[in-house]
């Protein structure tokens, strides 16, 4: 089983439209609203690919309910902890005229303070049961910034494979537990590092400092153009094929979700990441975030290439 915990999840809504007309009435094509937010991807994207899968955080309101029910109704396991406050929502515009993707993002809210001892408290019950657990996104407001670094210490003591994508104070935490995999893109890690990356010789500087932290593999993503993989001794760059984009958000979830299931299967880095890129780009080519088909997946995979960087 897959272990999926993310603490800000989304209900998510996205608007087509034929073009965007800024300070007009904009009427859409189409309209979906569906659960999302990073975990939520991850997790759907691995239920996709066939893997046993259990998505796990905060969940409030009615939009909490919404998301639970659509999850569990596509027959994937949740978890979840009831909270107060209601689950935020987001919302897409996709501008088909222009090829543009806008987000407009509602900040997640404060959480009850005993709801973090019950999360930690279901983690731990799920924990003995995982192969792989995939830490995702930020944290809460006045969360416990140390709550990445308690989740990744419970699963490196139980041996268990730990993928985390996050970036600042709450991956530094994390960083010491020695996870397998940290995730971030170069503005996440120049924001988690503190230092700017603006060449490649400074991105390499970039990921032998941060595994001199303590992970065993940083993946650098890098949009449409991949990934760069290495474990501060060698440098892989994993190049995405080339497609027709609909909406790339969640090709980061994507890429984390098959980065877990290539682990979970045996497959070992830095030759995981030619699934985790593909899955990125067969997210791209959907309209839904965190979503991809299998078949698009299978074809991409024969066109992911890696060559030493």
């Amino acid at each position: 089983m897959i272990l999926c915990i993310g603490t800000t999840p989304v209900l998510q809504r996205t608007f087509t439209l034929a073009r965007l007309n800024l300070d007009q009435v904009n009427r859409a094509i189409s309209t979906d609203e569906y659960a999302s937010g990073k975990s939520i991807n991850v997790a759907r994207v691995l239920h996709t690919l066939g893997e046993e899968v259990i998505a796990t955080g905060f969940l409030g309101g009615d939009s909490g309910r919404f998301i639970r029910d659509e999850l569990s109704g596509g027959g994937l396991a949740t978890d979840f902890i009831t909270v107060e406050p209601k689950t935020r929502t987001c919302i897409t515009v996709i501008d088909q005229s222009a090829s543009t993707v806008t987000e407009l993002v509602e900040e997640s809210r404060e959480i009850e303070k005993p709801a973090w001892s019950k999360l930690r408290s279901r983690i731990a019950e799920l924990l003995p049961k995982a192969k792989v657990m995939v830490l995702s996104g930020s944290l809460t407001p006045n969360a416990p910034v140390d709550f990445y670094c308690w989740c990744a210490n419970r699963a490196t003591d139980s041996a268990i494979n730990t993928v985390i994508d996050a970036s600042g104070e709450p991956l530094r935490r994390a960083l010491a537990a020695r996870p397998l995999i940290v995730k971030p893109n170069r503005a996440e890690l120049a924001k988690t590092l503190d230092t700017p990356i603006e060449s490649d010789a400074a991105l390499r500087d970039a990921i032998k400092q941060l595994i001199d932290l303590g992970p065993h593999w940083a993946v650098i993503t890098e949009g449409k153009a991949g990934a760069i993989v290495s474990n501060a001794s060698q440098f892989w760059r994993v190049r995405s094929p080339k497609v027709e984009a609909v909406n790339p958000i969640g090709s980061g979830d994507s890429l984390a979700a098959g980065l877990a299931s290539a682990i979970s299967r045996g497959q070992r880095m830095p030759d995981a990441c030619t699934l985790a890129v593909a899955c990125g780009a067969a997210n791209a080519m959907t309209a839904r975030a965190g979503t991809v088909r299998p078949d698009d997946v299978a074809e991409l995979l024969e066109k992911t290439t890696i060559d030493p960087w």
